[in-house]
């Protein structure tokens, strides 16, 4: 709509200052003869504005000239008021940062609005952190987010998974990213993305030296390139079909839910629904022996030996460490 492409090129205006005519045509989509027309339509309405030519031209606002107008629409006012990853804002030590823009957000909506964005406040809380997490270890962002906001290298020590000492690392990081209740520095090493837990970080510190980032790459392009190493099939992953037990398959699901590769097959109105999953490698199978009875795995052969290898295990472990009877 006209109107609100007017209001557009205002806001635009009043943050960025002088912008040249063909990028605002490329932003709002329509030609530069079509924003020259606008910007008559702004002035004739009273708006200060005028362009000017030449290799360094551009439209601009007199100097001064502010407008209270949030230009917000019903649905975007509420959109601001749904609260995602509360958590993370802590994490940052932003909650505060939040509360005070929240509140100058709502004394300037436009009075109709103002009662919806409230109403959406109290009705709707996104949580983002998964069921059943446990007690997280505490993580400290401030450093991270330093050498992230002053664009300079990090020098972490990190713990792997699995690892009992942490291992140096030299790294140019590009960015924070909270997934799940997780919070992850996304950085380079040697030029090649890595993925790094922030709860996994035993110290950080940032370098005197700049960072070196790739030419051209942001947070968004590394992230996606990390995300799919991560969700991909991996070598050695094995397909597994089991059933479960009707009154125990939300709770399951729940439980293996990143696993499913397609949704439950429901076998009618028996005790028993089939789940297909995917395992990483043979072995990650014995995740289902925590459901004792519960589940059982139909097929591949090779899966229920292993089952069945872990519970000779436990069972030959038990047998030796049991206290003798009088």
């Amino acid at each position: 709509m006209k109107s609100d492409r007017l209001l557009s090129i205002l806001l635009l205006l009043q943050t960025r200052g002088r912008v040249p005519a063909h990028e605002l045509a490329e932003r709002l989509e329509v030609s530069v003869r079509t924003i020259y027309r606008d910007i008559e339509a702004l002035s004739a309405s009273g708006v200060p504005v005028y362009a000017e030519r030449g290799r360094h031209g551009g439209i601009e606002l007199l100097a001064g000239f502010r407008t209270d107008v949030t230009g917000l629409t019903a649905d975007e006012s509420r959109a601001l008021f749904i609260l995602a990853a509360q958590g993370a804002h802590a994490a940052l030590g932003l909650d505060a940062a939040l509360g005070s823009a929240l509140r100058k957000v709502m004394a300037a909506l436009p009075a109709p609005h103002r009662p919806a964005a409230e109403v959406t406040s109290r009705r709707i809380l996104v949580d983002a952190t998964r069921w059943r997490s446990g007690p997280g270890r505490s993580v400290d962002l401030q450093v991270l987010q330093d050498a992230v906001f002053a664009d300079r290298r990090l020098r972490v020590s990190y713990r792997h998974s699995g690892q009992r000492e942490p291992r140096t690392y030299t790294v140019d990081p590009y960015g924070l990213v909270a997934k799940a209740g997780v919070w992850y520095l996304v950085a380079d090493r040697r030029a090649a993305p890595r993925l790094f837990r922030a709860d996994r970080v035993r110290s950080a510190r940032l370098l005197d030296e700049p960072v070196r980032r790739r030419s051209g790459v942001e947070l968004a392009d590394v992230w996606e390139v990390l995300r799919r190493q991560v969700e991909e099939r991996p070598e050695g992953a094995i397909d597994v079909t089991v059933r479960v037990r009707r009154e125990r398959l939300d709770m399951f699901q729940r439980m293996v839910g990143a696993l499913l590769t397609e949704l439950p097959e429901d076998d009618g109105d028996g005790d028993w629904v089939t789940v297909r999953l995917s395992y990483p490698a043979l072995r990650a199978v014995r995740q289902l022996l925590g459901f004792s009875d519960q589940v059982e795995v139909l097929d591949p052969p090779e899966a229920r030996a292993e089952l069945l290898r872990a519970v000779g295990s436990v069972t030959a472990l038990y047998q030796e460490t049991a206290p003798t009877g009088r």
